[in-house]
């Protein structure tokens, strides 16, 4: 009896709590609750678009309008005088002038052929892509197949050149490779002669694999860790030998990791600008070079329409890369990654210490392209003429408390950077997030969101700053009132276009990777979709989006 007694009271008592629980003030504090959250996430899509269309494509639209209005006047005659000169296309531009086809292919194929400025441009792109593969693939072997101290910290140091700022990277190979840099001093010390590599195509090659093989080095080592160990383990019990089962087992699935970062690296250095102009100078002009010396110039049209031409390209190979990103990504729940291996040798076997040797030839080439720079810069700013030295930080100090009222203060310069860093980031990060969330959901026409949305990381940097200034810096006249955004406003809205791209490729692939059955038990158990997404589907990424919110600060801050 005490027992049913007891069963009873428990029962009453987890009926009284059912009922709490369903009450129809909490089931209506559920409701307004999901209502918020679905509606600010909406709210925050909207503005989103609302941003990436004032600060971004309307800009560029400007850039469009310029290019084909002249002398008030639409036109495309700009566009056509460009593809048919030979200085800007080179030789192609002789076919598209209506000569042989026959005539253009033999000037193609000669040695004295032209490759115009287009085509030096896509030239020394694809020879900094090639170098930033070869630099970056030893690097990703290192960090996924070996365990040494440091691997984690060396790892996450591949990133640091990626976003150093570009005039800091141009000092430290200036006082690297200049004719009084660090190079020449050892060279000179060992009997050997100098060498002066500015001013050259090969120093533009190397500042570009600088900046790029550690992105490289980055995919391939996340993809050399997704490995499944038990395919290559299967491989080799089939009699497969090591090179074999690399072969056949290993290197498919690391392709289309290297493509994508090959991929990237021509985007990024088909529009590069600061390096080319700070180590090559206007004798190799780029594109971006070139479009920067028309604005200087005052030569708004021609430059407008050089610089859509090099968008349109981008663009394209963006569109391509997205889409095998699309069609290539493999998810890689459940696998057994391959073991790695101690650096130090086992045994004094060939096979174990031929790949120690050549990582040991590249920690030499990687010592003098990734480190060299920044040593020396740091050395060059503690060295005088008598020696080492404090002088050139005494002289900050002192520019600080003593500085005429018209200098810029070294503190205050710093304080701006700090303050236009974080306020792109808060700009940046949430339009990250909610452009990585549009893009990992199944929708029709979702690629086509994912491209337009990553359009900034296609598009130079002269472009977007050539549009804020005639759309947003000069302002536009609506009825009697120029509406302008100058200052502060438009160096952050820069930075945050800049910097949000970033955010999406950091976290969409976490979105991706998220085990679905989770959203669905929480969708099961009555969770909105929104709520799924703040309590389940973030809190998984959330490291992802502190590395999505490092990079837009830092790309901000350089």
């Amino acid at each position: 009896m005490a027992r049913d007694f007891d069963g009873g009271a428990d029962g009453a008592d987890s009926e009284k709590m059912t009922e709490t629980a369903s009450s129809p003030s909490s089931k209506r504090g559920r409701t307004v609750r999901n209502t918020i959250e679905r509606r600010a996430i909406v709210g925050l899509a909207v503005a989103t678009i609302a941003l990436l269309l004032g600060i971004f494509y309307y800009p560029v639209a400007t850039v469009f309008i310029d290019s084909v209005l002249v002398d008030g006047r639409w036109t495309g005659r700009v566009f056509v005088s460009i593809l048919r000169d030979p200085f800007y296309l080179g030789e192609p531009a002789r076919l598209l002038a209506g000569e042989p086809v026959g005539a253009v292919i033999e000037s193609v194929l000669s040695s004295d052929r032209r490759l115009g400025v287009i085509g030096f441009t896509a030239y020394q792109a694809a020879l900094s892509t090639v170098t930033s593969v070869a630099l970056g693939l030893p690097a990703a072997y290192l960090l996924a197949r070996f365990e040494f101290p440091g691997r984690r910290t060396l790892r996450s140091l591949t990133i640091l050149p990626f976003v150093l700022p570009s005039i800091m990277v141009g000092v430290g190979f200036v006082a690297t490779f200049g004719r009084n840099g660090t190079l020449n001093a050892v060279l000179g010390a060992l009997g050997l002669g100098q060498v002066n590599l500015l001013f050259t195509l090969e120093a533009v090659v190397i500042a570009h694999a600088f900046y790029n093989a550690p992105l490289v080095a980055r995919v391939t080592t996340a993809a050399w860790e997704s490995v499944d160990a038990s395919a290559v383990e299967t491989a080799r019990s089939l009699g497969a030998s090591p090179v074999r089962a690399f072969r056949d087992v290993v290197a498919p699935q690391l392709y289309p990791s290297v493509l994508m970062g090959a991929a990237l690296t021509f985007v990024f250095t088909f529009s590069t600008f600061p390096i080319v102009l700070a180590l090559g100078g206007f004798q190799l002009a780029t594109v971006e070079v070139f479009v920067y010396r028309l604005i200087r110039d005052l030569e708004y049209a021609e430059a407008a329409a050089l610089a859509l031409i090099e968008l349109g390209i981008s663009l394209g190979l963006l569109y391509a890369y997205l889409r095998y990103e699309a069609k290539h990504t493999v998810r890689s729940r459940g696998i057994r990654p391959l073991p790695r291996r101690p650096l130090t040798p086992p045994s004094f076997s060939v096979r174990e210490l031929l790949p120690r040797l050549g990582l040991a030839v590249y920690a030499v080439v990687a010592l003098a392209v990734f480190v060299a720079p920044i040593a020396s810069m740091v050395l060059a700013s503690l060295s005088g003429p008598e020696g080492l030295t404090l002088a050139n930080y005494q002289f900050l100090i002192d520019r600080q408390t003593t500085g005429a009222s018209f200098q810029v203060q070294p503190w205050d310069a710093v304080r701006n950077s700090l303050l236009f860093g974080v306020a792109s980031l808060a700009v940046a990060l949430p339009m990250g997030v909610v452009v990585a969330v549009l893009t990992t959901r199944d929708y029709r026409g979702r690629k086509l969101v994912d491209a337009v949305a990553m359009a900034p990381l296609a598009v130079s940097g002269i472009v977007v700053g050539l549009g804020l200034l005639r759309g947003l810096v000069f302002g536009v006249e609506v009825g009697d009132t120029r509406l302008a955004v100058g200052g502060g406003l438009a160096i952050v809205a820069a930075h945050a276009v800049a910097g949000y791209p970033f955010v999406v490729r950091t976290v969409a692939p976490g979105l991706e990777g998220v085990d679905h059955t989770l959203v669905e038990s929480a969708r099961a158990l009555g969770a909105p979709r929104a709520r799924a997404l703040l309590d389940i589907e973030l809190p998984l990424v959330w490291p992802a989006v502190i590395a999505g919110a490092a990079f837009a600060f830092a790309i901000s801050i350089g």
